[in-house]
């Protein structure tokens, strides 16, 4: 007999549980993550309830009409194994395409396990997101790196629209400017030709988005980044299909201890994966 979910809009409060499970799962949330999320897309929460409990949830943000991400999809342990995480798994599917135009494509990291799963709801497989952990190391910033928060936004915005699929300049203002954060630009002839962010979490730092048009200035920014958690676990998302990144973290003694797939329901977007080098986060994109 399949029991039947009320499925919901997420409270802010739920939001909380939801991180707090995560962290649980061996996740590593940002510390401030909640709170940006939630900013960047009140309506982009779904909440399970069971017998007037919260069961499950996950995110389903639209960045405008023409793309959405869905992540951040986890059940109560004792929820799982009973098709409840099927069926808001597909609510949330599809109340995010009610959430988007037609032709407007949908993104997700999911475990590899899954992938099956994810496939049979329409998504295709694009590549592999590779987590690899470190620790921070002290170092001296390059002269051409600057603070993101004293570059003009429409600058960073433009530059983070060629990386990403969508414009974010809300998401991004918040992410750059959160605390115990750091985040820095690379600056060539007053143009800005990449820019990265490391944050705290539960366990060490993350660094994400780390987007840069060449390995040289990657490199640059990384060490920035890494300065900031010097002596920390240091944790990198890297897109398998860039090689130089792999390298990078390779270099640096990262080793990798997680991974997600990148998968696309609609239209792949048109990215420049040779220059992602760090995605920003598996919960939104």
């Amino acid at each position: 007999m399949t029991e039947n979910l009320a499925i919901r809009a997420m409270t802010r409060p739920e939001v909380d549980t939801l991180i707090d499970w995560a962290a649980a799962e061996g996740w590593n949330p940002g510390l401030h993550d909640a709170d940006i999320f939630w900013m960047t897309d009140p309506l982009g929460f779904v909440a399970a309830e069971l017998d007037g409990e919260l069961a499950g949830g996950g995110s389903i943000v639209a960045y405008g009409r023409d793309f959405g991400f869905m992540g951040f999809f986890i059940m109560r342990p004792d929820c799982r194994g009973r098709g409840l995480g099927r069926q808001l798994w597909l609510s949330r599917r599809d109340r995010l395409r009610g959430r988007l135009r037609p032709t407007a494509a949908i993104g997700m990291d999911g475990v590899f396990a899954m992938q099956p799963f994810y496939a049979a709801g329409g998504f295709v497989f694009q590549h592999r997101d590779l987590r690899f952990a470190g620790t921070g190391q002290a170092a001296t910033a390059a002269r051409h790196l600057a603070a993101a928060t004293e570059v003009p936004a429409a600058l960073l915005d433009a530059y983070d629209q060629r990386h990403f699929p969508a414009l974010r300049p809300a998401f991004l203002l918040a992410w750059i400017r959160q605390p115990e954060s750091r985040s820095v630009v690379a600056l060539v002839n007053g143009e800005v030709r990449g820019y990265g962010v490391v944050r705290r979490c539960r366990e060490g730092y993350k660094i994400g988005p780390l987007f840069a048009d060449s390995p040289s200035l990657a490199e640059d920014l990384f060490v920035s980044l890494s300065d900031h958690a010097a002596g920390a676990p240091l944790y990198l998302d890297v897109p398998e299909i860039n090689d130089a990144a792999m390298e990078l973290a390779r270099r640096h003694l990262m080793a990798p201890v997680f991974g997600c797939a990148r998968m696309v329901l609609g239209p792949p977007p048109d990215l420049p994966h040779g220059e992602i080098y760090g995605v920003t986060s598996f919960e939104l994109g």
